[in-house]
Parts: C-alpha cells; sequence; structure tokens
C-alpha cells in the first residue's frame, strides 16, 4: 500500500475522543480500483455512557466486569474502513450503474437522480474484536462484548463520515445499504463489494454465501450528497426496530419512488409494502 494522505482534526460536532480518533487514521490506496483505507481508526469508547446504556450502576460486579472488558476490548481493537470515489453512468428505470457495476434498486436510482459522485464504502470493528467478542463464554459477557463492538463500528462509521466531508468538501449525505429495503436486497452486496475491489484484503471484511459480512460488526452501502436527509427507515415497516434513525413515512414511496413517478409529483397508486 501506498500513503495517500491522513485525516486531519475532527468536525466540531464530534466528542473530543471521537476528533482524536481522527487524528490518528491514516489513509492508504488499495488495489487498481481506487479503492481508500482507513487504517488504525482508534477506538476510544465512554465507559460512563456504556454503563448507562448497560444499566451498569457503578460500585456494583457488572459496572466492574464492563469496565474490565473495556480496557481488554481497548488493547485488541482496531475499526477499519474502506471506500473509493464512483461516478453514475447511466440510469434506468429501476437500475443505476455506477463506476461499471449496475445496482437493481428503483428507490436508489431516484436517490442519485441528480447526482453524478458517489462513495461506496464498507466499514467494520474488525476481526480482532470479533474474535475477542466470540471468545466470552458468559452470556452476559458476550452481550457486554457485543455492545463494546457496535461502539467500535460506530466510531469508525463517523471517522468515516466526517473524513469524506471533510476532504471532498460534502454538505449534506445520506446512505443507502444493501439488504436495508426489499427494493435493495442483500445479494446486492456482491456487486457492491466488486465496486469496492477486494474488501477483504483491505480491511478484512468478507461476505458469506448468504452475503452476510464477517465480522459481524461491519457495514456496508454507498454515500452519496443530498439535499434532503433520507434514512431508509422512512420506507421500512418495521415496528420497535432499535436502529431506526427515522419515523416511517407512509407515503413516502408513492410520492417520490413509484414508477412513473418524479419527485414532487403525487402518487400515482397504492402504497407498495417494504
Amino acid at each position: 500500500m501506498s500513503t495517500a494522505g491522513t485525516v486531519g482534526e475532527g468536525a466540531s460536532t464530534l466528542s473530543r475522543g471521537q476528533a482524536g480518533q481522527l487524528e490518528e487514521a491514516k489513509i492508504e490506496l488499495f488495489g487498481e480500483c481506487g479503492a481508500l483505507v482507513m487504517d488504525d481508526i482508534a477506538f476510544k469508547p465512554n465507559l460512563r455512557r456504556l454503563m448507562k446504556k448497560l444499566r451498569a450502576k457503578e460500585g456494583t460486579r457488572h459496572a466492574d466486569q464492563l469496565a474490565s472488558l473495556l480496557e481488554d476490548a481497548k488493547t485488541v481493537a482496531r475499526p477499519r474502513a474502506t471506500y473509493r470515489v464512483a461516478y453514475v453512468e447511466k440510469r434506468e428505470e429501476s437500475s443505476v450503474l455506477i463506476g461499471g457495476v449496475t445496482f437493481h434498486s428503483r428507490v436508489l436510482r431516484v436517490n442519485l437522480d441528480d447526482v453524478h459522485r458517489v462513495f461506496p464504502f464498507a466499514v467494520t470493528a474488525g476481526n480482532e474484536l470479533h474474535e475477542w467478542m466470540q471468545a466470552q463464554d458468559d452470556l452476559l459477557v458476550r452481550y457486554y462484548a457485543d455492545v463494546i463492538s457496535e461502539t467500535a463500528l460506530r466510531q469508525a462509521s463517523v471517522a468515516l463520515k466526517d473524513h469524506l466531508s471533510r476532504r471532498y468538501g460534502l454538505g449534506r449525505t445520506s446512505t443507502m445499504s444493501p439488504g436495508s429495503l426489499q427494493d435493495w436486497p442483500i445479494q446486492e452486496q456482491r456487486p457492491l463489494f466488486d465496486l469496492l475491489g477486494d474488501p477483504e484484503e483491505a480491511i478484512g471484511v468478507h461476505l458469506t454465501d448468504s452475503m452476510l459480512m464477517i465480522p459481524s460488526k461491519s457495514v456496508s452501502g454507498i454515500r452519496f450528497p443530498v439535499e434532503t436527509t433520507f434514512e431508509s427507515c422512512q420506507l421500512c415497516q418495521r415496528e420497535r426496530c432499535p436502529s431506526r434513525k427515522a419515523p416511517y413515512d407512509e407515503g413516502l414511496y408513492d410520492r417520490r419512488y413509484r414508477s412513473g413517478t418524479r419527485p414532487g409529483q403525487g402518487p400515482s397508486a397504492n402504497r407498495r409494502a417494504f
């Protein structure tokens, strides 16, 4: 790998710990497709926030257990990310060609209607944390380790988002991930990974036969600029989802995404279920 640059200071919206995390991350060029790798993203979790989230009261055995686990995790964690700059080359009714790779999704295609440059990516908490988490035998300890690993993934995702915003002068952006909607099924992970080159070699993330990512604390998708924030949750009817970022908008699909409907036009048919 050849060094292509280094991430600078964190954005003002980040915590002090997250800003430090960005200062330490290195950016390296990887592979012939032009993918970039963010390596050595520091993991700086907040013990008190985790205690509150996990309801581990200070001075209890559970709090001591969590603190010990967190110290172990910090010694092994190596969150990483990979991304590339790609361009929309062709648009069909329900598909879009990006960097020579075709993606089949009406929602993605409409979201990229006025977009030319996009950022396919994959982020992971790392194999090191994955193996550490899997090695925990006690059910409660395994749960704590799972939440700690999820925290590492979220911090790495924030590091990537901030890096892209500053390096490429992006304003408001949104993401879509294969499998987040029926419209863009999880099988579309394969072309996304093809677009990224070799995520397994770059950051240690590979796909199973069912298109799930290993390590399990990984996320992939396409980030793109928007005028109005989009979340896949707005089109998802699933109730009681712990990862929900926005409320379900019952009429959004008809207003914006149904075939034959342009943004700003009214509904043309009954709502599609997701």
